[in-house]
């Protein structure tokens, strides 16, 4: 079995199923740790990953690379792009792996999508790109380096997540509204 079929397969059974996007996702890892000098068949404790999208690639991501969103090792920005920056935080260096757009047909059905990317040349599908990402001390891993209180709902707001206006401190759900509303 190769290192792709492999990985392949441990993306599956943490998604469920193979579709184009954990095809893509474990090509988009493979390809960003072989560039930063990372065995994607290894836990690496100094790799963060920012993926830009919240759809089947990042499940790949996660279960290929062991980053989670707990252990504050991914990184999620609402981007809606097939994209994922790799970072070695010991080196600082990273790199960004993002799809290239291509029209797909549209009667093809997810299994036919899928076999056809595990097989187009790598530089077909992606562009690399060689980046700099500056990584707050409050979005690295590790204990929270800062703790506030909302003045609105009192609750605690964590690692410089708080909105300060003129001194008042806020959560960003009491300054800005919120994703829920309270029903009870």
């Amino acid at each position: 079995m190769s290192d792709f079929d492999t990985l392949l397969e441990k993306a599956r059974v943490f998604h469920g199923d193979v579709c184009p996007g954990i095809v893509m996702g474990t090509r988009m890892t493979m390809a960003g740790m072989r560039e930063l000098g990372m065995n994607p068949m290894e836990k690496n404790r100094d790799l963060i990953v920012y993926v830009e999208i919240d759809r089947c690639a990042t499940d790949a991501i996660q279960a290929i690379t062991g980053v989670t969103l707990g252990h504050r090792t991914l990184k999620h920005r609402d981007y809606g792009k097939f994209a994922a920056t790799f970072v070695d935080s010991s080196s600082k260096n990273a790199v960004r792996i993002a799809a290239i757009p291509k029209k797909r047909e549209q009667e093809q059905d997810f299994q036919a999508i899928a076999q056809s990317l595990a097989t187009i040349p790598e530089s077909e599908l992606f562009t690399i790109q060689k980046v700099t990402v500056n990584i707050p001390d409050e979005d690295l891993p590790g204990l929270p380096t800062h703790s506030e209180f909302c003045s609105t709902c009192g609750e605690q707001i964590l690692d410089s997540r708080e909105v300060n206006t003129n001194g008042i401190i806020k959560c960003k759900n009491c300054a800005n509204g919120s994703y829920y509303v309270v029903t009870e």
